[in-house]
């Protein structure tokens, strides 16, 4: 079985993770889902995010978080998908939960949140949102 979207693929096993009640994951290392990875331990959705390199392979290591024995994430939504890319300018970038969720979005300086691409007044692809 080939992967088609490693970070459509990265969500759904932190979601898989969440409802098995799992403490952490582990998953294959890329620059872009270790760059998710952090936004959502900055944002306080995870605990903690890192490299693990005692394998023969890079891998990334999640410590989940959990708020009164509930996931600290509610729902995690691919948006960009391989068949359809979804792009804003800096001017359109969704607003996710009236400010509540956040939204991830690939720029041309590298992965953010939509309200630091907004910041910065950079667009570009909308890869998820997550609240």
């Amino acid at each position: 079985m080939t992967m088609t979207d490693p970070i459509a693929d990265m969500l759904t096993r932190i979601r898989n993770s969440y409802m098995a009640k799992k403490q952490e994951l582990v998953l294959p290392y890329s620059k872009v889902k270790f760059a998710i990875a952090k936004i959502l331990e900055k944002e306080d959705y995870i605990e903690k995010a890192e490299i693990d390199e005692s394998g023969k392979f890079k891998q990334i290591k999640i410590e989940l978080k959990y708020n009164n024995k509930q996931p600290a994430i509610t729902k995690m939504q691919k948006i960009s998908k391989a068949g359809r890319r979804v792009y804003a300018a800096h001017n359109e970038l969704p607003r996710v939960l009236n400010g509540y969720g956040i939204a991830i979005i690939s720029t041309s300086r590298g992965v953010m949140t939509n309200n630091e691409a907004k910041h910065a007044k950079v667009g570009g692809e909308v890869l998820c949102e997550i609240y």
